[in-house]
């Protein structure tokens, strides 16, 4: 993929990874959320990746190996989906549109070789043909407040609608649902030919549509609670710890690789791990980055005098932004047994960072069923 023509705006900012091939902003991030988040703005994915599956069999192909019922998705209508190893751990994350021929599925950019190769090996004997048209097609997202986008997209393009904003009728919500962060994410993503960017990009220069860098998506995802594969996942992640069932699981659908762990999980057991969002103190300007430390301080029952509190790794942040409204905040997966008035800290660039824990996936998430405890052998009631 050549660079992206956005990348030559004005102010125009690379960023950092995982979104080093697109504009991390243009000048002003604080502004450029307002932007996006009046529906004003559109902004650069084009390092997404981009896999299409073509032929007869493809949705019901698709269906017998992701989390989400996909095999009767009707054309324009938007899907998220995950591929699980055998063990429950999330291996891929997709977002997915059919067009009636094709079905289209956008992921972050580096892991969209990999799930390619995957799914042409699984291929079989079935009438499914897998590509990767990453350098044939582009990815740019808005927060369009009605239906449509805040740019004229070019003939052919494909819309994806982000199903995040409530608990789908199959799925599962450990966060409450009212008052969730989530409900007024309005986000959406379409699928253009790469070579309608320059179009796109000369739109913002006529002054057409306004244009938002990378940090200040990152910020009003952050801010919706909204897990991303490339920042939240790691080799352990199962779905449930970023309570990604709500949107891209289907808990009626089985019959799919790692399925019997995500009906374990959820109805005898609580997630290992658990999504937080951590309100920062900014006095001293300090921004984590991806991997740092969180630690809880435990007091012990009897300190001798000055002692200080007794320091635990709990976890780590996974992404962080400054939000325009809320100051520094940041997501981290963090143990599933820290209370949650525990006082935590972040340790970043060699300081302690204060940070106020806000539950998205709860400390008592309790299992979505009741199991009958079973009588031990030997006892008669």
């Amino acid at each position: 993929m050549s660079g992206s023509p956005f990348l030559a705006l004005p102010g125009a900012v690379v960023g950092d990874p995982p979104d080093e091939a697109v504009a991390a902003h243009y000048g002003n991030p604080m502004v450029e959320q307002r932007r996006l988040e009046e529906g004003r703005a559109i902004v650069d994915l084009s390092d997404r990746g981009v896999i299409t599956v073509a032929g007869p069999d493809r949705r019901s192909w698709l269906n017998s190996m992701a989390s989400r019922a996909l095999d009767h998705l009707a054309p324009g209508e938007s899907a998220e989906a995950l591929f699980l190893d055998a063990s429950g751990h999330v291996e891929h994350a997709v977002h997915v549109v059919d067009d009636g021929e094709r079905t289209w599925l956008v992921l972050d950019g580096g892991a969209a070789p990999g799930l390619a190769t995957w799914l042409d090996r699984m291929r079989f004997m079935l009438r499914v043909e897998v590509a990767d048209v990453s350098d044939g097609f582009a990815v740019v997202a808005a927060m369009p407040h009605d239906d449509g986008f805040p740019v004229e997209l070019p003939d052919g393009a494909l819309v994806w609608r982000d199903p995040w904003r409530q608990v789908l009728p199959d799925g599962y919500g450990y966060a409450a649902e009212v008052g969730h962060a989530g409900a007024d994410w309005n986000y959406a993503e379409a699928i253009v030919a790469r070579d309608a960017l320059p179009a796109l990009a000369g739109a913002v220069r006529s002054g057409a549509v306004e244009v938002a860098g990378a940090l200040a998506l990152e910020a009003l995802r952050i801010a919706a609670w909204r897990p991303r594969f490339a920042t939240e996942v790691d080799e352990r992640t199962l779905p449930h710890e970023l309570d990604w069932l709500r949107s891209a699981v289907d808990l009626h659908k089985g019959c799919y690789r790692g399925q019997e762990t995500v009906a374990k999980v959820v109805n005898l057991g609580r997630p290992p791990r658990r999504l937080v969002m951590l309100h920062l103190d900014g006095s001293d300007t300090i921004l984590p980055k991806s991997g740092d430390p969180v630690v809880g301080l435990k007091a012990r029952p009897e300190p001798a005098a000055g002692e200080a509190a007794e320091r635990r790794p709990v976890g780590a942040v996974t992404s962080a932004a400054m939000h325009h409204e809320l100051g520094p905040i940041a997501l981290a997966v963090i143990k599933r047994s820290v209370p949650a008035d525990l006082e935590l800290i972040v340790e970043s660039h060699g300081i302690d960072v204060a940070a106020a824990q806000v539950e998205i996936v709860p400390a008592g998430a309790a299992a979505a069923v009741d199991v009958p405890r079973l009588p031990r052998l030997g006892i008669r009631p």
